[in-house]
């Protein structure tokens, strides 16, 4: 198994940025001349961390060099901080993780190293900030992912939550700062001042996704394939009922899979290997195991 370990400087985050890439393994029965020269263009799993985490995440806290072998895929994790792989033009110089992911790690994945950039050979996940950023990226651009898989996220409507926001946003940082029972709001809080009102914050289709996915369900958009799975102990897991029963309602085909387990990497470590199958890569093992 090779790990790739890219540092570079970023045009769209404003400074270097690492990057782990596994690479597909050569089979033992082959000479290297033989695997290096075929030519062939791997499939590619995007896999973004949660909040608190990085780019190191996935190989730190899973066997997913096990699970990206025993498929022949090629597996990229990058590090955004806890951005919500949103834009924040206010940070530093400006730091947007959208166009970080989309406009300039893409092209230089497939560019760079063989892999295919064929709709059908891209494949998204993530787990909790990194699943509600699975969601964004799968819905905004929908033609460049076959299928994706949302781990412990939710989508929520904020729409419904308006004047909520709107009572957030009238806050000072002051106040959210001094108060320990609004530690969780800050985050929400420093996202909806990017905006100059929250009716723009609303208005911008990666922060709201769930708006952003009815409307590409209304346009007739071709959307990726979804899954949606989580621990049935997760703090959010009525949120998780409440999206499949909507799904229902709405007639919008997707997998659901739960199990016990928290907001746990035990839990995304028994996902993501949900995720590999039902992205199509079935149970054959096609590299090397060990």
């Amino acid at each position: 198994m090779a790990l790739l370990h890219i540092d570079f400087e970023s045009q769209y985050t404003g400074h270097n940025e690492d990057v782990y890439v596994v690479m597909p393994d050569k089979k033992r029965s082959e000479t290297p001349a033989e695997f290096y020269g075929k030519g062939t263009k791997y499939p590619v799993l995007w896999l973004l961390h949660g909040t608190f985490g990085g780019y190191s995440d996935w190989i730190r806290k899973s066997n997913i060099e096990t699970y990206a072998c025993e498929h022949d895929c090629i597996v990229v994790m990058m590090g955004v901080g806890n951005s919500s792989y949103e834009a924040w033009p206010g940070f530093t110089i400006g730091y947007d993780s959208c166009k970080y992911i989309i406009d300039e790690l893409m092209p230089m994945v497939y560019n760079w190293l063989p892999a295919s950039d064929k709709r059908e050979d891209n494949f998204i996940a993530g787990l909790s900030m990194g699943g509600g950023g699975t969601f964004k990226l799968a819905v905004n651009f929908p033609e460049k992912f076959a299928a994706a898989a949302v781990l412990s996220a939710p989508p929520r409507d904020l729409d419904s939550q308006k004047e909520e926001l709107e009572a957030l946003f009238k806050k000072t940082r002051k106040e959210l700062m001094d108060d320990p029972t609004q530690a969780r709001n800050l985050r929400t809080y420093n996202s909806i001042h990017r905006f100059d009102s929250v009716e723009d914050y609303l208005n911008d289709p990666l922060c709201n996704a769930y708006r952003k996915f009815h409307e590409q369900l209304k346009a007739g958009t071709e959307l990726p394939k979804f899954m949606f799975a989580i621990g049935t102990e997760d703090g959010m897991y009525e949120g998780f009922k409440a999206w499949k029963a909507h799904l229902a309602d709405i007639g919008f085909d997707a997998e659901f899979h739960e199990g016990p387990g928290r907001h746990e990497w035990r839990v995304w470590e028994r996902d993501i290997q949900t995720a590999f199958k039902f992205f199509g890569f079935g149970d054959e093992e096609q590299g090397n195991i060990f």
